[in-house]
């Protein structure tokens, strides 16, 4: 795992490189977490110190829901602790064993609508810890069965600087007998992590070329992982980057690109970009894009490459 390097400008005009520690009490860094949730971890607080009750005789740190509606489970820890992918999976097998619970939670914390819209076909694990050695990485790769575990890299500097790095990632797979073109078939699809290629399943058939070259632009511009969702296809890496939604009709035929960023730094150009701020639609992100021709993607090729590097 390359470490993450931090410099600061010092007063003679060069460079110094400041050394990140750990907190000093594990409560510190979670309360830190919780107060920036959505910031972060692009995950919707729910509660902390949840109890899982008598049986199970747990404590979860936080609950929270994702930005894709995935039911999300967060442990910290200070520094190391090998029994911090264990105690995660534990906890989601609790989750998946108390969804009534689960959604009721979110029912009072976020509203009825979002209490129905929660996708159980892919449940999430975020471990952040202070490191993680090479047989934690390892452990990880377990799990890979219809839920995502994130590993999380934690680093202070000094009372008001904090960074989090994506240090692994096993996004799951759809329940067994299930397969990306059944899944866009039915009514409901699984929630699956897929290449390229296969993707192409969700895709129209008239927007299919015009997709693939935003697939090279998006997939060029940095390593992020690919998740096909009932109604769109997410870009992500610990948060969406990108979110592609297609409209094929005859008429309107384009692909609307949302992505993660402040359109108030875009210069706006009518029938190209459009600040979606405060107005619904599929997908996440504030800044949506309009790409209905080769030449588009080329275009918004300078802002795919800023969202994906403040993702």
């Amino acid at each position: 795992m390359a470490d993450l390097k931090v410099f600061r400008r010092g007063a003679d005009g060069r460079d110094v490189e400041l050394r990140g520690s750990t907190v000093a009490r594990e409560r510190e860094l979670q309360r830190r977490a919780e107060g920036a949730l959505e910031a972060m971890l692009g995950v919707r607080f729910l509660a902390s110190e949840y109890a899982t009750g008598p049986w199970h005789q747990g404590r979860i740190d936080t609950l929270g829901l994702d930005e894709d509606g995935v039911p999300v489970v967060i442990e910290f820890k200070r520094g190391r602790d090998a029994g911090v992918i264990t105690q995660a999976g534990s906890y989601l097998v609790w989750l998946l064993a108390h969804r009534h619970e689960f959604e009721a939670l979110v029912r009072r914390r976020l509203g009825a609508e979002v209490a129905e819209a929660v996708d159980w076909r892919r449940p999430r694990a975020i471990c952040v810890a202070g490191e993680f050695s090479r047989h934690d990485r390892a452990a990880v790769s377990l799990h890979q069965r219809d839920h995502r575990i994130d590993l999380v890299r934690y680093r202070v500097y000094g009372p008001d600087l904090l960074t989090l790095q994506l240090v692994e990632t096993v996004p799951g797979f759809p329940a067994p007998g299930s397969s990306p073109a059944s899944s866009v078939a039915s009514d409901e699809p699984e929630v699956v992590a897929v290449p390229t290629e296969v993707s192409q399943v969700v895709v129209p058939a008239c927007l299919r070329e015009l997709y693939g070259e935003l697939d090279e632009a998006l997939s060029a511009a940095g390593e992020l992982e690919v998740v096909v969702l009932k109604h769109y296809i997410a870009y992500k890496r610990l948060l969406n980057a990108a979110s592609v939604v297609f409209r094929p009709s005859v008429s309107h035929r384009a692909i609307l690109l949302y992505l993660r960023l402040d359109p108030d730094t875009v210069e706006l150009e009518e029938g190209f970009t459009r600040d979606v701020r405060g107005i619904g639609h599929l997908g996440t992100g504030d800044l949506e894009v309009r790409i209905a021709s080769s030449a588009d993607v080329e275009k918004a090729v300078p802002l795919i490459r800023r969202a994906i590097e403040e993702s």
